[in-house]
């Protein structure tokens, strides 16, 4: 069966990578060439070499937008996946209706942009404040939108609260990947749950840790 398998492998394994070649690769390596051009459009490309990164860091308003990006980015990186391993380690500890909430989190990752941008600018515009005239605090005075500081802080809920489900299911199945032979000789040796995690399931999650770091970043930078 097993050399069955490895040998029409190829043959199922090629429709999706060619679609991932022509879907990715070939229009990842035209941006990149596109990048060292001045165009209109992509036939009729001239090679300027790095004039148009010269252009852009020359410029203040792409330098502020392109640091703060890069700090969002980070922000957005530490809480997403905080928040995801948290999650995944919960629910991966056996408790009832893990399988309800998987898809309660994983949902908002379904929501459009469009949807989801007027649902959270009503939030941060009209809850929030009639929350803080209720509560008396400062903090929710008026809309966090108005500021530069409050709208930073509110687009990182929001991507925290999109995407965090998404990378709740890849911690997940790092967690279900760990051999329970190995959790269970290590309890018997007097590990804590504490040590489990962080000698045993982390050290083999490192390509779920990789995977999730990579999507973060990838998206966080996206929203430039």
């Amino acid at each position: 069966m097993q050399k069955a398998v490895k040998r029409y492998m190829p043959i199922f394994v090629l429709p999706t990578f060619c679609a991932f070649i022509l879907g990715f690769i070939i229009p990842f390596i035209m941006g990149i060439w596109l990048s060292f051009c001045k165009f209109t459009t992509v036939t009729d490309a001239k090679f300027v070499g790095f004039s148009n990164y010269k252009k852009a860091f020359e410029d203040t308003v792409f330098r502020h937008s392109f640091w703060y990006t890069a700090l969002f980015a980070v922000a957005s990186l530490i809480i997403i996946n905080a928040v995801a391993f948290a999650l995944a380690s919960a629910l991966t500890k056996n408790m009832r209706g893990t399988n309800i909430f998987r898809t309660i989190f994983f949902m908002p990752n379904l929501i459009g942009g469009i949807v989801l941008g007027y649902i959270w600018q009503f939030i941060f515009s009209r809850v929030m404040v009639d929350l803080g005239n209720i509560i008396s605090l400062p903090i929710f005075a008026k809309s966090w939108l108005s500021s530069p500081g409050g709208a930073f802080t509110a687009l990182v809920i929001v991507t925290t609260w999109q995407y965090s489900g998404y990378m709740l299911l890849i911690y997940i199945s790092g967690f279900v990947s760990v051999p329970t032979d190995l959790l269970e000789a290590a309890r018997i040796d007097g590990a804590n749950a504490s040590q489990l995690t962080r000698y045993i399931r982390m050290p083999m999650m490192v390509p779920a840790f990789v995977t999730c770091l990579f999507l973060s970043i990838t998206r966080c930078f996206k929203v430039y």
